[in-house]
C-alpha cells in the first residue's frame, strides 16, 4: 500500500541518524507544499510541489508535519498517585524533605510493590496512548519503583508486554533510584551488581542500566560500579545527574561511556566539558524544573560547547505528572533558551539517539519508519507558541494511524 500525505503546509525535521550538535542541531530541513510518501511501514520519498501517484491520498490540510515525537525519559510504570504531596511542596518542603519523611519515591515503592502487573499493565496503557495523543509516537519506559528484584522484573515485564502496541519502546533497569527502607546503603548496592543486574539481563528485560547520582541517593563512585556490572552484562549506561547538586554524575558518564546523562539542572562548566569528551548525550527535563520550580539547566551552555541537547518529559508522579512533550519543547524555548528548530532536534532525532532508535526514527527520510504527526498548527513556530492545550490532529505510528482521523 502506497499512501501519499499531501497538502502539507510546512514538514519540519531533523536529518541522519545520528544525534546533532552545536550549530547542526537547529539546521533542521523545512519543505513547504509538500507531500511524503509511504509504503507499508516505511518512508518512501518526500518532496515539495506535485506529489507522486498513490494507492491513498491523506489530506494534511495545509497544516504542519513533523517526525513523531520521541521522549526518552519516563518513569511511566508505577502504582498510585502522590498528589497529596502537592501541599507539602507549596509549603515549602524539598523532595529530601519529603523522601526522608517516607514520601516521595519511597511511597511510590509501596504502592508499585502491591499493585499486581495486570492493574499496572492497564494504567500504564492508558498512559501511554495518552502520550501518543500528545504526538509521543516512542517512548523509554524505567523501573525503579520496586528496589527489590520481583517489583522491578515486574514493571519491566509491563515494559515488555507493551511492546505488542508500540514496539518501539525501551526499557531501561533503574534499581538504583532510591535505597530501600529494609537494607543498608552498601547491602543494595551489593544487591544490584550481584543479583538484581544479572537477572534482569538473563531474562532479557531492559537494554539500559541507570543510576540515580545526587545528593542523598547514589554517590558517584555507586554509580560507576553500577553501571559497569551493567555493562559487563549487556545493559548499556545512563545516569541521572546534576538534578539537586553536582557531585560527580558527569564525570562517571564519562568514564564508564554513558549513552545519555539526564537532568543536569546543575551542572558546570566542568560537567560541560566531560560530556563533550566522553561523547554523551545531555537529556534535559524542563518539565521538572518547572513542577519544582528549580533551575532548568544551562541548554544554551551545553548546545555552545558541542554536546547534543535531547529534551523529555521525566513523566513520574511525583515530580513531573505531565505526559505533554509539547509542553516540556515549550518549557525548553522559552527557559533554556532554545529555538524551535534546535527544541524539534531535540524531541525526535536527539531523543532517539539517545535510546539507540535513530536508525529507524527521528526524522522524516527515506528509508525511516512512517511515524509522523500531523498538528493543528500552520508551522512550527506557531505549534511551540500554541502550548497549553494539545494541537496533535493526527498521528501515525509505522504507517498507521493510531489517533485522530485518516483524514485530517
Amino acid at each position: 500500500m502506497r499512501r501519499l500525505f499531501t497538502r502539507i503546509g510546512e514538514l519540519a525535521t531533523a536529518c541522519g541518524t545520528e544525534a546533532v550538535f552545536g550549530k547542526a542541531q537547529g539546521e533542521i530541513r523545512r519543505l513547504h507544499d509538500a507531500w511524503l510518501l509511504c509504503e507499508g511501514e516505511r518512508i518512501v520519498s518526500l518532496g515539495e510541489g506535485k506529489p507522486p501517484e498513490a494507492d491513498e491520498v491523506v489530506d494534511c490540510q495545509s497544516r504542519l508535519v513533523t517526525p513523531g515525537l520521541v521522549d526518552c525519559h519516563t518513569h511511566l510504570v508505577f502504582g498510585g498517585w502522590r498528589e497529596k504531596e502537592l501541599a507539602r511542596k507549596l509549603a515549602g518542603a524539598t523532595y529530601l524533605e519529603i523522601l526522608a519523611a517516607g514520601g516521595g519515591i519511597l511511597s511510590t515503592v509501596r504502592e508499585t510493590r502491591r499493585a499486581s502487573e495486570d492493574a499496572l499493565y492497564a494504567k500504564t496503557k492508558a498512559l501511554m496512548d495518552e502520550m501518543l495523543a500528545h504526538g509521543t509516537t516512542a517512548l523509554e519506559i524505567k523501573s525503579g519503583y520496586g528496589l527489590d528484584l520481583a517489583t522491578e522484573q515486574k514493571q519491566l515485564r509491563v515494559v515488555q508486554r507493551l511492546k505488542s502496541d508500540n514496539p518501539d519502546l525501551a526499557a531501561t533497569f533503574l534499581g538504583a533510584h532510591a535505597f530501600p527502607e529494609e537494607m543498608s546503603h552498601e547491602d543494595y548496592v551489593d544487591f544490584l551488581c550481584d543479583i538484581a543486574i544479572p537477572a534482569v539481563a538473563a531474562e532479557g528485560l531492559a537494554a539500559f542500566c541507570d543510576v540515580f547520582c545526587d545528593a542523598g541517593v547514589f554517590t558517584a563512585e555507586q554509580a560507576e560500579r553500577i553501571l559497569l556490572t551493567g555493562k559487563r552484562y549487556g545493559l548499556l549506561p545512563k545516569l541521572h545527574a546534576d538534578e539537586i547538586r553536582e557531585i560527580g554524575g558527569t564525570e562517571a558518564a564519562k568514564r564508564v561511556g554513558a549513552v545519555s546523562c539526564d537532568h543536569l539542572s546543575e551542572t558546570g562548566a566542568d560537567g560541560i566539558r566531560a560530556l563533550k569528551d566522553g561523547g554523551v548525550i545531555a537529556v534535559m527535563l524542563p518539565a521538572t524544573s518547572f513542577y519544582l520550580q528549580k533551575p532548568y539547566g544551562n541548554f544554551r551552555g551545553m548546545i555552545d560547547a558541542d554536546v547534543p541537547v535531547a529534551v523529555a518529559t521525566d513523566m513520574n508522579p511525583g515530580s513531573t505528572p505531565n505526559l505533554s512533550l509539547p509542553f516540556a519543547m515549550t518549557a525548553a524555548c522559552l527557559y533554556g533558551r532554545l529555538t524551535p528548530e534546535e527544541v524539534l532536534s531535540a524531541a525526535t532525532l536527539n531523543g532517539a539517539a539517545a535510546i539507540r532508535l535513530s536508525d529507524r526514527l527521528g526524522t522524516l527520510e527515506p528509508g525511516k519508519l512512517c511515524d509522523l504527526v500531523v498538528w493543528d498548527a500552520d508551522n512550527l513556530e506557531q505549534l511551540i507558541y500554541r502550548y497549553g492545550t494539545n494541537r496533535a490532529a493526527a498521528v501515525w505510528k509505522r504507517g498507521v494511524c493510531r489517533n485522530g482521523k485518516e483524514t485530517v
